[in-house]
């Protein structure tokens, strides 16, 4: 866990600087030094791996994996057993069937949007299809083949209630910052410095949280694991949404307000963050089978994708007709309609991830390295 933070204060480190000066260099230097410069760093930081490379310690590839995770779900979705129906394969087909449907609708929902909304029906419908067959797997893979796969599935529902919390954090570099723009603020200030705030409080909070609060609230009996840290993160991102949802609802009733009220919501989102993104890192790995570490920290990363889809949606979906005569019979704008939004969606998944945190077995495969 500590190895995790130390890498996740690291990188916070590097983007707290960033992002107090690249929208300086980028209103008085113009765009192509602000791109450079960080290209620059990119460079110099790959010569230094590119000089130590002898010192790194060198694993040799291994050969391919006939017992991989794509070839037991593979087996899995394939397999048919007499007098049993293929119930799982043809929930998979469905999932084919959607994601075919999803693509056909590219010149609505554009390509990016129509793509990653296949990629997750084809992965959400064949991940269950396969659950539902895994073990006709057995015997033509080994158990620990078998059982890794199924421990990579009941991980892989943790990580898609995880994506709503990805939908409210990335926006704070595009939603909030568009509102950022609107507020009072001094005329040296760019509403985008503001992004500065979030790894500022990271650095913070990382120590703060584990030589105070944490060991502050087991000494109050409660007892802080990773999956109730992440639900907390989760609902901590849901609770800044309603704070800036509801500065968006002063600055539509004409009530000028300044930037510093955006100190608040970045905070909860950022202690959110550090609940959920660092320790999702280490859940990640610990849960992972030994086989399969690159495999579950790859559906990790693909969780933030997934989040950002689930944007791209709901502002293609408030376009219309439908949705847009309902925001207005709500009375709210359409920018505090999505934030409120928002708020309730990551704080219903908050809700279902406490829910079925309480009946996941939590595993230890730290030291099967």
């Amino acid at each position: 866990q500590k190895a995790f933070d130390i890498f996740y204060f690291t990188i916070n480190f590097g983007s707290f600087f960033a992002s107090l000066l690249m929208p300086l260099t980028l209103k008085y230097f113009g765009a192509a030094v602000a791109f450079g410069i960080p290209g620059l760093l990119m460079a110099l930081a790959t010569l230094f791996f590119w000089l130590g490379r002898k010192r790194y310690v060198h694993i040799a590839p291994e050969p391919k994996d006939p017992h991989s995770f794509l070839k037991v779900v593979k087996t899995a979705l394939f397999s048919k057993e007499q007098g049993k129906a293929n119930g799982g394969f043809y929930l998979a087909l469905v999932g084919f069937a959607l994601a075919l449907f999803s693509l056909s609708q590219t010149p609505t929902l554009g390509f990016v949007a129509a793509f990653c909304l296949a990629l997750v029906l084809v992965m959400g419908f064949g991940g269950a299809g396969a659950a539902i067959q895994l073990e006709r797997a057995r015997g033509v893979h080994p158990d620990i083949a078998v059982d890794g796969v199924r421990s990579v599935l009941r991980i892989l529902i943790l990580f898609a209630l995880v994506t709503p919390f990805w939908s409210l954090f990335d926006q704070k570099a595009s939603t909030w910052i568009l509102q950022a723009n609107d507020m009072s603020k001094p005329e040296w200030f760019e509403p985008a410095m503001m992004q500065a705030l979030n790894p500022l409080l990271v650095m913070l909070l990382i120590p703060f949280n584990h030589i105070v609060l944490y060991p502050l609230l087991e000494r109050c009996g409660v007892r802080i694991t990773a999956l109730r840290r992440m639900g907390a993160g989760i609902a901590f991102a849901g609770f800044s949404w309603i704070v800036i949802g509801s500065v968006q609802l002063a600055m539509d009733g004409g009530t000028v307000m300044s930037i510093v009220w955006q100190v608040l919501p970045y905070a909860l989102l950022t202690f959110g963050e550090v609940l959920v993104s660092a320790t999702g890192l280490e859940f990640a790995y610990s849960q992972a089978p030994t086989a399969m570490k690159g495999t579950i920290t790859s559906f990790w990363q693909l969780s933030v994708t997934v989040g950002n889809l689930w944007v791209l949606l709901a502002n293609n979906s408030i376009r219309s007709e439908t949705v847009l005569s309902h925001v207005a019979s709500t009375g709210l704008s359409q920018t505090a309609f999505l934030m409120f939004f928002f708020a309730g969606f990551a704080l219903l998944a908050a809700a279902v991830f406490a829910l079925y945190a309480r009946s996941y077995t939590m595993l230890d495969n730290y030291r099967a390295v």
